[in-house]
């Protein structure tokens, strides 16, 4: 378990550089709105906004997650991230909201912009640099498993794709003079960031559902198990669930009922210890019963009846 604290840890700088980033975006875009008097500039400076508290609600949960174990809390805290992925993703729906209402407004009351082209450039430049963030930290989450990480790396990936959009809106109302056009592309970043926000909301609940590993884990793990199956050694009950970067594997190991408590320890060992081997940041909880006792086929269920 030390060596998953010890990333949480580590992916800390991650988010101070998710929190610099979104301090440096939200003083551009902000000052690309007042330049322009863009309504779909305001919506990307007030997505900046959010990632700037996704980013310190990240910083939070890392902090959380990467307590060691305790009475409390004998599993970890390693599902303290999905909670960060939950924050964000509602926020993102909230900001989309707002960001909705305050170009419906602007549709139905259109004004003229101005210095588009100055606002565009300084818009450009805090859109380069949260997409060299967003690569940072998608990277940095996939190699260390952290949910909070890839999120946070989605909302700002998302963040660069409506930046994208806004830019080509507001180019296009300078060039057709089309005013209305530009609350017509907030309203679709707007739809585009709900999108968004949904996806990392699902991502979080499915996490505090404790669903089970990864299909490509499971096929990893049922390989192990089948190298080690024989006539007279069985696994049932197999089950699985992921929390943060943990992930955590039970089934029960039937063998043969003269085998001595000895033997059956050190069988588990090696088992476990190959498990571990082939997939990190596992733990495993085995079960060891007889293949001579009938009692060791009742007990597949996850709630096993009373006798």
């Amino acid at each position: 378990m030390k060596s998953g604290i010890t990333d949480r840890l580590f992916l800390k700088k991650y988010a101070w550089l998710s929190v610099g980033g979104a301090v440096f975006t939200i003083v551009f875009k902000t000052a690309a709105y007042l330049m322009t008097n863009s309504v779909g500039l305001l919506s990307d400076a007030m997505e900046s906004i959010v990632n700037l508290i996704g980013a310190f609600m990240a910083l939070a949960m890392l902090n959380i997650a990467a307590k060691p174990a305790d009475d409390d809390h004998a599993y970890g805290h390693s599902k303290a991230e999905y909670f960060s992925a939950g924050v964000e993703g509602s926020l993102i729906v909230v900001a989309a909201i707002g960001i909705g209402i305050f170009a419906v407004l602007r549709l139905i009351t259109p004004e003229p912009l101005d210095k588009i082209g100055l606002g565009l450039s300084v818009s450009v430049v805090a859109s380069f640099v949260n997409l060299v963030i967003a690569i940072i930290l998608f990277k940095a989450g996939k190699r260390h498993d952290s949910i909070t990480l890839e999120a946070n790396a989605k909302h700002l990936m998302a963040d660069v794709w409506t930046s994208a959009g806004v830019l080509v809106g507001v180019g296009a109302v300078a060039l057709s003079g089309w005013q209305q056009l530009d609350p017509v592309i907030a309203i679709i970043v707007a739809v585009n960031i709900v999108w968004t926000g949904v996806k990392i909301l699902r991502q979080s609940v499915l996490g505090l559902m404790d669903t089970a590993i990864s299909p490509e884990e499971l096929s990893t793990l049922k390989s192990i198990l089948d190298s080690y199956a024989k006539d007279n050694i069985q696994f049932h009950a197999l089950r699985s669930r992921q929390a943060g970067s943990r992930r955590f594997v039970s089934f029960h190991v039937i063998v043969p009922g003269e085998w001595t408590v000895n033997h059956g320890h050190h069988f588990l060992e090696e088992l476990e210890g190959d498990i571990r081997k082939k997939m990190p940041n596992v733990n495993v909880f085995t079960h060891l019963e007889s293949l001579n006792d009938p009692a060791s086929w009742d007990d597949v269920d996850l709630d096993r009846e009373v006798i």
